[in-house]
Parts: structure tokens; sequence; C-alpha cells
């Protein structure tokens, strides 16, 4: 649930500062099964309704942006889920693992949105804790 809420930030940054406020923007997830679906769907929708962690230093007005989850099977060979499983391995072995040789971050690392040393939000790998 908490990769969502991080997944949403990173959208919300994005979009906005690309002039896409009051744009539809469609968040695409892997279906699980009916159960799991149901509570991510349920954190979804508190999360689009601000009802998230009010302890965060930089707020976010997620109604800003109107955001619909769409569930997608796995067996609908989308593209996009493709991508992002084939992404989310290298980028992994690279936090835990920084100093072994890792060939396909080095592909991905310039492809990744940097953080600006202004301290601009919502840029560049975000590691919890």
């Amino acid at each position: 649930m908490l990769s969502l809420l991080f997944c949403m930030e990173r959208s919300w940054d994005f979009l906005l500062k690309h002039g896409q406020k009051k744009r539809t923007t469609h968040i695409i997830v892997e279906s699980r099964g009916q159960k799991e679906d149901e509570e991510l769907e349920l954190e979804f929708r508190r999360i689009c309704q601000n009802e998230y962690d009010k302890h965060q230093s930089h707020k976010r007005d997620y109604s800003e942006i109107p955001f619909e989850i769409r569930f997608v099977d796995k067996r609908s060979n989308s593209t996009g889920l493709q991508l992002a499983d084939m992404i989310a391995h290298p980028i992994g072995r690279h936090v835990l693992k920084p100093d072994q040789a890792n060939r396909a971050f080095e592909v991905i690392e310039p492809k990744l949105l940097e953080k600006p040393s202004g301290g601009e939000t919502g840029m560049g790998l975000k590691i919890f804790p």
C-alpha cells in the first residue's frame, strides 16, 4: 500500500509540473486477486481523498488530478506492466548492492528523472526508509 502512495506522489508531482492538472490519469496495477484488489482500491480512494498519512512534510492535494485505478490481469501481456517488471529488479539490486556490477541499471539510470539541486520534490529514486 505504501508503494502505491509513493507512485502517486511521483505521478502527482510530474503531472502538475507538466501542466496536466484536471486531466484524467489512469494508474494501472496488476491484479492480484479479488480481496487484494479491493484492499488496494480502498487505499487508492483514501489517497485520492487526501486521507493518507497527515504527517508528511510535503502535502499534496490529490484531488487536483482525477486519478483512476485500473486493474489488469497478468495474462493481458501489458507492455507497461512488462516494462515495470523489467526495470524494478535492476533498480532494487542497485539500491541493495551499489558496488556490485549491474549492467541493466547502467542502461536504466540515464533515463531516470534526477532530483535538481534546488530540492524540488518528485524526482530521483525514492528509497524508503
